[in-house]
C-alpha cells in the first residue's frame, strides 16, 4: 500500500494511535505539568493573590479569580503545548529517530507532521477540558457558555505550536528551545492580558501583544465567557489564529519533506 491510498487523514490517526499507545503507558510523568501545576496557578494567583484584588473596573466586574480563569485556560494551553512542540519532537527526529522508522512505512512526511499536530491538539483538549472542569468545581468559572472556550484555547495554542514544530525541524540542537519558553512564552503569558487588563501596560507595548496569540485567544476565551464577544471581532480572532495554525503547517511540510524524505 503506497502513501496516496493510505490517504492523509488515515495516515494521521495511524500517527495518532502510535502516540496514543506511548502515552497510555507513561501518562503518569504528565500528569503534574499537564493537569496539576495549572490548578496550583489558578489556585495561588486567582484565590491566594485574588483576594487582594477587589472586583472592579480592571476586572470588569467579575472576582479576580473569574477574571483570571478564562486567561489561565488559553495560557495552559499554550504552555502545555511547548515540550511537545519542542523537546518531544526534536527527539522524535534525533535522538529515538522514531520519525526515521515511521516514514519508512507507507506513511510519508507530512503524514508525521499531521499526526503529531494532531495528537498535541488532542492532548491540548484534554488538558483544558479538565482544567475547566476543576474550575467549575472552584467556582472560578460561573458560565456554561465558558465551554466554547476550549476550542478557542486550544485553537491558540495550536497557533503557536504549529510554527515551533516546523522550527524544531530545522534544528540540529536543541539549545534555542530554553529561550522560546524565556523570551516567548513567558512574555506571552504575563503580559497579554491575562493577568491584568491590557490597558494598564504602556501604548507601545499594545502591538507586541497583539500579535501574539496568546492575547487573541484570551480575548475569544473571555468573551465567550462573559457574553461579550461579538462576531467580527471574534471572526477576526479566529482569522489571525487559522492564519498561523496554516502557516506552520506550510513551513512543517518543507522542512519535514527535508529532514524525513529518502
Amino acid at each position: 500500500m503506497n502513501a496516496h491510498v493510505l490517504g492523509p487523514f488515515r495516515a494521521a490517526l495511524v500517527a495518532v494511535e502510535g502516540h496514543w499507545t506511548w502515552y497510555r503507558r507513561n501518562w503518569r510523568a504528565t500528569v503534574i505539568s499537564n493537569f496539576l501545576q495549572p490548578v496550583l496557578f489558578l489556585l495561588a494567583m486567582g484565590v491566594g493573590f485574588g483576594s487582594q484584588v477587589q472586583a472592579g473596573e480592571a476586572t470588569g466586574g467579575h472576582p479576580y479569580v473569574v477574571f483570571l480563569a478564562p486567561a489561565l485556560l488559553v495560557i495552559t494551553a499554550v504552555q502545555n503545548a511547548v515540550f511537545e512542540a519542542t523537546w518531544a519532537v526534536f527527539s522524535a527526529f534525533k535522538w529515538q529517530r522514531s520519525y526515521l522508522a515511521v516514514v519508512s512505512t507507507p506513511i510519508t512526511p507530512a503524514h508525521v507532521l499531521y499526526g503529531q499536530l494532531l495528537w498535541i491538539a488532542l492532548r491540548l483538549a484534554a488538558g483544558t477540558a479538565v482544567f475547566l472542569g476543576i474550575a467549575v468545581a472552584l467556582g472560578a468559572i460561573t458560565s456554561p457558555s465558558a465551554v466554547l472556550a476550549v476550542p478557542f484555547a486550544v485553537l491558540a495554542g495550536m497557533a503557536f505550536t504549529a510554527p515551533v514544530v516546523a522550527f524544531t525541524a530545522t534544528r540540529e540542537k536543541p539549545d534555542s528551545f530554553n529561550a522560546i519558553f524565556r523570551f516567548l512564552v513567558m512574555p506571552m503569558t504575563l503580559f497579554t492580558g491575562g493577568f491584568f487588563p491590557l490597558s494598564q501596560l504602556p501604548d507601545w507595548l499594545h502591538p507586541l501583544a497583539w500579535v501574539t496569540p496568546v492575547w487573541h485567544g484570551i480575548e475569544l476565551a473571555r468573551g465567550v465567557t462573559f457574553g461579550t464577544l461579538r462576531l467580527l471581532p471574534a471572526a477576526g480572532h479566529v482569522a489571525y489564529l487559522a492564519a498561523l495554525v496554516v502557516l506552520g503547517i506550510v513551513l512543517g511540510r518543507r522542512y519535514f519533506h527535508r529532514r524525513l524524505a529518502v
